[in-house]
């Protein structure tokens, strides 16, 4: 059995928990621990797990809403970090700190116990960006955030998933009429920032198949977004009603998904 549950998602901390319940064992990912460990620990235990029962932890990029507390997790619970290389020497900073024994990089599959992850390159404003496809075996769940632009390449690494944590991250009118200083605007709406509604919207609509089960909107401001906003367009690319979107906020992230 595969489920997920996304821990928070938002410009103040971003985490996904990625578990396969297998006949002999069971496999926890971490995706991404944008948090402190304490409340990256207090968010664990609502889902009933602690942090020692991390397998491992892949780290998409650099920024702080991402990495958290990457560095501690693994110091302190000896959880298996996975990240690209250029994203390691971003994070590292003066921390005289192990690289891993083996770097994340596009298109070279990882085994994590039950489960593969299958890591690619998107457009985004950090050393070495990579999102990643989760399976095992029978389910297939997509995790894109943090890019300002869709690339054929990213839907093709996207096909066939049975669930989607999908970046809704901006309403393009809310971002040009908000508070953001102009500099800020060009950044989140650029082709290396985040993506709009209706960017998520289109490929989604390009890579939807019927035996997709679950859409997770993720990663939504603040400032310029509403989560009623978020799940119309997604819902609007299915065809489907805005209720069947989960959306992941901030504070509470999701409850657990199962994919079977």
């Amino acid at each position: 059995m595969m489920r997920f549950c996304s821990l928070g998602s938002g410009s103040s901390g971003n985490a996904t928990l990625i578990e396969h319940r297998g006949t002999t064992r069971t496999t926890r990912l971490l995706v991404d621990c944008g948090f402190s460990l304490r409340e990256l620990t207090r968010r664990l235990r609502e889902r009933g797990v602690l942090p020692d029962e991390i397998d491992a932890l892949f780290v998409t990029h650099e920024h702080s809403d991402h990495v958290g507390c990457a560095l501690a997790l693994r110091r302190r619970h000896g959880v298996a970090l996975w990240t690209s290389e250029g994203t390691w020497h971003a994070l590292r900073g003066s921390e005289d700190a192990p690289a891993p024994a083996r770097f994340a990089r596009h298109g070279e599959p990882i085994e994590v116990g039950g489960l593969q992850v299958n890591p690619f390159a998107v457009p985004h404003d950090a050393a070495q960006p990579l999102q990643l496809v989760c399976g095992d075996g029978a389910h297939r769940l997509g995790v894109l955030t943090d890019l300002g632009d869709t690339p054929a390449e990213v839907a093709a690494a996207l096909q066939a998933c049975d669930a989607l944590l999908l970046e809704t991250n901006h309403d393009t009118q809310m971002l040009a009429q908000g508070p953001y200083p102009a500099y800020l605007k060009r950044r989140v709406g650029g082709d290396r920032g985040h993506l709009a509604n209706g960017q998520s919207a289109r490929l989604l609509a390009a890579i939807a198949h019927a035996g997709l089960r679950h859409v997770v909107a993720a990663h939504l401001s603040r400032q310029n977004n509403r989560p009623e906003l978020a799940a119309a367009a997604l819902a609007g690319a299915l065809g489907a009603a805005a209720d069947t979107i989960v959306v992941a906020d901030a504070v509470t992230g999701s409850p657990w998904l199962d994919l079977g």
